[in-house]
Order: structure tokens, then C-alpha cells, then sequence
């Protein structure tokens, strides 16, 4: 129960809100961490990986921690975003590979297939979570989906850098950024776009099309045809997105 001075005073009930939070983002580092050490040891890599991976945590728990709305319920960061959290530990080290980019060889390419769809199963469980124990939050959203473009991107360069496909598959990873920018450019693409199953399907088939094409077993035709048709289907989505955005707002 929230004492009189918490509920009299709402920066109290935020300050302990995020000091809770640091917890949370401490549970996360260590899972980051422990993921990244054990990528280390498999593929090889020099100290320095694990330098950039701790980088990349702390860059992401910066951001986290100052656009933690204080009203956020708790306690921390709340269960759902918690399963958020886990999934970007889990998916950390593999965006530290592409710093620079890593070819990836064998092992390296099973590993990243292993992690990605781990991380992709967990997707919708946030989602799921926050729903049932009606903890949504525009945060919490928003979390999700800057994660999953993060993620997206890393997996796009790490398959353009084992050569299964040429530059152009960078794209589906540049996509979403390239929307953003955009909007700086007409202000109509900031307007708040819909819910939309497709959008989110979408999302969905580019991270599996990134992973198949990443597979060892996959030929090298199969797996440009797959990207390219992930990329193909991502334009329609976006076309729509934009189509929407640039005659619905104003109205």
C-alpha cells in the first residue's frame, strides 16, 4: 500500500519507481551478459565483442530508464515489460556482432538461429501478458516495437555480411528508420498509425525470413529468393501504412 507522502507527492511514487527499475535492468544484465559470454566462448571472438555488448546493454537501459513514464504500475517495470526485457538480453549479443559485422561461419549462423527464434517465440508473450494482467501501456508498446526494429536490422546486416544476400536486404532492416526520417520531412507520417494484424504479422515474417536465410543448409538462391520476397511483402505493408498516413491525417 502506497504511504500518504507517495500518494501526496507523485515524484516520490516515480523516484521509487525507477529506482526499482534499475533492478530490473541489473536481472537483464546479467542474462545479456551471460548470453554474450557464451557467444564469446562458441565463435571465438576477442574481448572486445563483450566490451561492445555491454555497450549496447547500457545504451538501451540509458534510454529505458529516462522514458519510464513514473506513473508506469509496478512494482519496476512491471511483469510484461520484464518479458520485453528478457527477450532484448537474449537478442543483445547478437546486435553486438554487427559491430562491426561478423561473418558468422557455421556454428556462428546456428547460434544466432538459435537465440533469434527464441527470442521471436517469447514475442507476443509480452503482449499477452501485460493484456491479462491489464498492465498495457503505451511504453510498454513502444518497448516492443523499437526492440524488434532493433533486432531486425541486426539480423538483416548479419545476412547481408555472410553474402546470402547483396545490400539491398539491409532495406528490411532500414525501413522502419527511413519511415521515421520521413516524417521529418511531412509531418502527416507522424500521425498515429492503427492497430493493424498485418502490420504486426509482417514484422513477424521478416524476422523468420532473416533467420531462414542465415540456416547453413539453405541454399544460396533459396535464401536470397526469401529475403527478397520478405522485402517485397514489408513495401506493400509500408505502402499502406504511408497511403493511410498521407490522406487520413487532417481530416
Amino acid at each position: 500500500m502506497k504511504s500518504a507522502a507517495s500518494r501526496s507527492n507523485p515524484s516520490l511514487t516515480g523516484s521509487g519507481n525507477r529506482r526499482r527499475t534499475f533492478g530490473d535492468l541489473v536481472v537483464g544484465l546479467l542474462l545479456a551478459m551471460g548470453t554474450a559470454v557464451a557467444t564469446w566462448w562458441l565463435l571465438g571472438l576477442s574481448a572486445t565483442y563483450l566490451l561492445t555488448a555491454l555497450i549496447i546493454y547500457a545504451i538501451m537501459g540509458l534510454l529505458v530508464v529516462v522514458s519510464v513514464p513514473t506513473d508506469l504500475p509496478g512494482p519496476g517495470l512491471g511483469l510484461a515489460n520484464r518479458v520485453t526485457l528478457g527477450r532484448a538480453a537474449l537478442a543483445m549479443p547478437i546486435v553486438a556482432l554487427c559491430v562491426p559485422p561478423i561473418p558468422l561461419g557455421v556454428l556462428g549462423s546456428w547460434w544466432v538461429i538459435f537465440l533469434g527464434t527464441t527470442v521471436m517465440i517469447l514475442d507476443g508473450v509480452d503482449g499477452a501478458v501485460a493484456r491479462h494482467t491489464r498492465r498495457e501501456s503505451s511504453f510498454g508498446a513502444r518497448f516492443d516495437m523499437e526492440f524488434d526494429a532493433a533486432l531486425i536490422m541486426a539480423l538483416a546486416v548479419l545476412v547481408w555480411a555472410t553474402g546470402r544476400a547483396g545490400a539491398w536486404c539491409l532495406l528490411i532492416g532500414l525501413m522502419r528508420y527511413v519511415f521515421l526520417a520521413a516524417g521529418w520531412i511531412w509531418p502527416q507520417l507522424r500521425a498515429e498509425l492503427p492497430e493493424s494484424y498485418r502490420r504486426k504479422l509482417v514484422c513477424v515474417v521478416q524476422g523468420v525470413v532473416l533467420l531462414i536465410a542465415l540456416g547453413p543448409i539453405i541454399p544460396d538462391l533459396i535464401a536470397m529468393v526469401v529475403v527478397a520476397a520478405g522485402l517485397v511483402l514489408l513495401l506493400y505493408s509500408f505502402s499502406i501504412d504511408v497511403f493511410w498516413a498521407l490522406t487520413s491525417n487532417g481530416r
